[in-house]
């Protein structure tokens, strides 16, 4: 999953940059936080002490946090620079802890601010799962890309997308049923720090208070004494360049042929009475599974053993019937790709390419602001064609800046699904 879109709110920010994401929605009267960054919480004890460590390498610039509790207790970080507001409750934390009954769930429901995107796999809010979408189409895509995966417990999506075996419940009612916990401030002093603080200075107060008195009547008249200061010079803290999303990708090409290698070699695994699923790669895995037929787990089992692949992840439904695993992709190099186009003329140039072979694609144009106020600005992508990456490779890597977000295989249709971006200038 990939959690790269941009959310603020438009009065707070230049309303000249397109946003996707928002990051807060009202319901009768209450403001919800959203688009919250969510992590594992593995200090219970002392959960303050594992954020203010870990939140500023996960996410830079966060200052907001709330904690979810329950049988996988989990933090979510937030940039108050954002648009976020310290004391605003966290709308994931509410609706997870709401339906615990179901420990996997999916959604979508519509606010006045947006959609809201919502996914808990295993009691986990998963790290892009918690996202207020500008448009329906964003919010729409995501929710059918995670309905490829087996066993939800729940899924949600508005009446109007007629989608079976979904349901729309209330979400205020959900709302108000769940935890109810706020966006608190990361470096705010709390337990032991705040007693031993308040002590020092009730010290520093006492004595302050008898130099005070000691000079005023015990202590002799002295004369006055005026000497030059020497003004302090305070040098600025010189923060380092930042780092522009195009200077740190993952190779566009490896991606590519190793999502090609992965996908031929899960193919290949044919356990009798089993039959494999869709194929998705991200940038540094491939996931897949199989249902059954008429097989039986150990059947499966034993295929996936003689198959030679290391396997990061595996597991099998409760009823038995599905078994979902993932392959890590080998190292893959980072690279520096800086754009060479602007927007509109990569736009011209890909659609000429693609006309030219007959193929459609779809394009978007998209910006991100950072936490230093930089806007990054890119063209996303996505196309269906029957031609296997190792094809589209030479064709993509042409074009600077490059990044490969997501490839799946159906391999009913034979069909292949690209979605990336292109960084322009």
């Amino acid at each position: 999953m990939v959690l790269e879109d941009a959310k603020f709110q438009e009065q707070d920010f230049d309303t000249n940059v397109n946003r996707s994401w928002a990051t807060e929605f009202s319901l009768e009267g209450i403001t919800y936080a959203t688009s919250l960054f969510w992590q594992p919480l593995q200090n219970k004890d002392d959960p303050y002490t594992e954020v203010e460590e870990t939140a500023g390498g996960v996410l830079e610039g966060a200052d907001l946090f709330c904690i979810k509790p329950g049988k996988a207790p989990q933090f979510g970080i937030c940039v108050s620079q954002e648009g976020y507001k310290n004391g605003t409750l966290a709308a994931a934390v509410s609706l997870s802890t709401a339906l615990s009954d179901r420990s996997s769930f999916v959604g979508v429901f519509k606010v006045k601010e947006g959609w809201w995107y919502t996914c808990v796999r295993n009691d986990i809010i998963l790290s892009d799962g918690d996202m207020l979408f500008l448009k329906e189409e964003d919010a729409k895509n995501q929710f059918m890309s995670m309905l490829a995966v087996p066993d939800w417990g729940r899924k949600i999506a508005p009446p109007e997308w007629e989608i079976e075996e979904t349901e729309y419940p209330d979400l205020a009612k959900l709302l108000q049923r769940g935890t109810k916990n706020k966006l608190q401030k990361i470096k705010a002093l709390r337990g032991s720090k705040l007693f031993a603080v308040v002590a020092v200075s009730a010290i520093v107060g006492l004595w302050l208070l008898y130099s005070i008195v000691t000079s005023i009547f015990l202590s002799p008249p002295k004369r006055p004494i005026i000497a030059p200061v020497r003004p302090k010079v305070v040098k600025p803290v010189e923060q380092p360049p930042e780092i522009k999303p195009w200077e740190k990708l993952k190779n566009p090409s490896e991606v590519m042929l190793q999502c090609k290698m992965g996908v031929d070699a899960l193919t290949h695994i044919l356990p009798p009475g089993w039959k494999i699923g869709g194929l998705s790669c991200s940038d540094s895995s491939i996931t897949t599974s199989w249902k059954r037929e008429v097989g039986r787990i150990s059947w499966i089992d034993k295929a996936l053993n003689k198959s030679g692949i290391n396997f990061s992840g595996k597991s099998i439904s409760d009823d038995g019937n599905t078994v979902i695993v993932s392959v890590p992709f080998n190292k893959i190099d980072i690279i520096s790709s800086p754009p060479q186009y602007m927007g509109v003329d990569l736009k011209n140039v890909l659609n000429n390419m693609f006309q030219a072979i007959g193929q459609d694609i779809a394009l978007q144009s998209f910006s991100y602001t950072s936490p230093r106020k930089n806007v990054y600005r890119s063209i996303k992508f996505q196309f269906k064609s029957f031609q296997n990456p190792a094809v589209w490779n030479d064709l993509l890597i042409k074009f600077s800046g490059l990044e490969i977000n997501s490839i799946k295989y159906d391999v009913n249709s034979k069909q292949w699904h690209y979605e990336g971006a292109i960084y322009v200038l």
